[in-house]
């Protein structure tokens, strides 16, 4: 990984991350890849909320590690997966910060997903 100099959350990029209390399942179709009370909700900027959830938390059965890898000024290295499952896969829906900058250090340990092919339901 390069290093980089990170950026600092602030009132012109605000990133906010607090318990998201309730239950978190995420699906692909039928298929539950996730599901807890422990999820995280990071807000950023202008963007919509994600919820990162605990990996212990997902089927890591289903989960085959990528090659991509993706920078965030503000949160560090992103790792990806694909996710696989019998009636196929998607490739790079889950990515991680495994070493997240310090002004995002909770999401460590955490996944997140992309919701436009992974059904993310928070109060499920």
């Amino acid at each position: 990984m390069t290093t980089h100099e990170p950026k600092i959350p602030g009132p012109d990029h605000p990133i906010t991350i607090e318990p998201t209390g309730g239950r978190v399942v995420a699906r692909i179709g039928s298929q539950v890849v996730a599901d807890t009370t422990r999820a995280l909700t990071l807000r950023e900027a202008g963007y919509p909320p994600i919820q990162y959830i605990p990996l212990d938390d997902v089927d890591q059965s289903l989960l085959t590690a990528s090659d991509t890898h993706t920078h965030c000024p503000y949160k560090g290295d992103a790792s990806y997966y694909h996710v696989t499952l019998p009636a196929g896969g998607r490739a790079d829906v889950v990515w991680t910060y495994r070493e997240p900058y310090e002004a995002v250090a909770p999401i460590a340990g955490h996944v997140a997903f992309y919701t436009d092919h992974v059904d993310v339901q928070v109060g499920a």
